[in-house]
């Protein structure tokens, strides 16, 4: 008997004014039930791109990502399922078609979305939804796929191409991109950190500061942290752990190919979350 943790992912939904947002409920007719829009992961697929595909087959809705929310766990036939929850903010909305999975979707207030919740746990959602604020700003801060070894290259290491784990894991990045729609690519020059970025029909920038023998203690920070668009920079392991700690005093280590999210109000970070791919 398998006791892998079934994978789910989905949104907390919401329009209007940030401080006193509506949010959206579904109602699921199998299970007469009312809840956030969710659903299982597809293989391979990235948790954050599952996330913004339930919710546009479930809803008819486009939303850009915002905060990670508590992850819900609950048992579901002897077996644990795991659901991670965004915040979600509606960009684009088509008409609701209802179907065999979700025949009603609603926008309520939270003290009536809080009392048309079937489930408790989905209750403390809202809370979290509300703990800092809803407009932010991601900054999504990379590290450059595998690109095999480096005493093994004879050449320019700044010449240096992903390899073929290092070419899936920027798929993965392609997948998850979008999701939060940067209108700023950012990246070191070398070219392990380019290809790792999706060009999604945007030029990719590059600058010096976020290469590894021309960081700055200080002007590499000042460059990232000029940055007031949603964004994702491309750098290195020996980049980034500093850089993320002068952005937002969190220590935060990634592996080749992962990344953080950095949620941002004007100059301050109020989230931090990291990803594999």
């Amino acid at each position: 008997m398998t006791t892998e943790t079934l994978r789910a992912a989905g949104s907390v939904l919401w329009r209007g004014d940030a401080s006193a947002p509506e949010v959206a409920l579904v109602h699921r007719p199998r299970y007469d039930d009312w809840t956030f829009p969710k659903g299982k992961l597809k293989t391979g697929e990235h948790m954050i791109a599952a996330a913004v595909r339930e919710v546009r087959e479930e809803t008819g809705l486009t939303i850009t990502v915002g905060r990670a929310l508590p992850p819900i766990h609950y048992l579901l036939k002897g077996r644990t399922k795991r659901v991670d929850y965004w915040a979600g903010r509606v960009v684009e909305q088509a008409s609701f078609v209802p179907g065999a999975e979700v025949d009603e979707l609603v926008w309520l207030p939270l003290d009536r979305a809080r009392a048309r919740l079937t489930y408790s746990w989905d209750g403390g959602l809202l809370h979290a939804l509300m703990s800092v604020p809803l407009t932010t700003v991601p900054l999504l801060l990379v590290r450059h796929g595998s690109a095999g070894s480096r005493q093994a290259w004879t050449g320019d290491d700044d010449l240096r191409p992903l390899d073929a784990e290092g070419r899936a894991q920027a798929a993965t990045i392609a997948q998850i991109l979008p999701a939060y729609r940067p209108e700023l690519l950012l990246s070191s020059p070398s070219r392990r950190c380019v290809q790792t970025l999706p060009g999604l029909g945007m030029e990719i920038r590059t600058d010096r500061l976020l290469s590894e023998d021309r960081q700055d203690p200080e002007k590499t920070p000042a460059l990232v942290d000029a940055i007031t668009v949603p964004a994702a920079v491309c750098s290195h392991g020996k980049v980034l752990p500093e850089l993320i700690s002068a952005l937002s005093g969190t220590d935060v280590h990634l592996r080749k190919g992962s990344f953080a999210v950095l949620h941002r109000v004007g100059h301050e970070t109020v989230g931090v979350e990291r990803y594999p791919t």
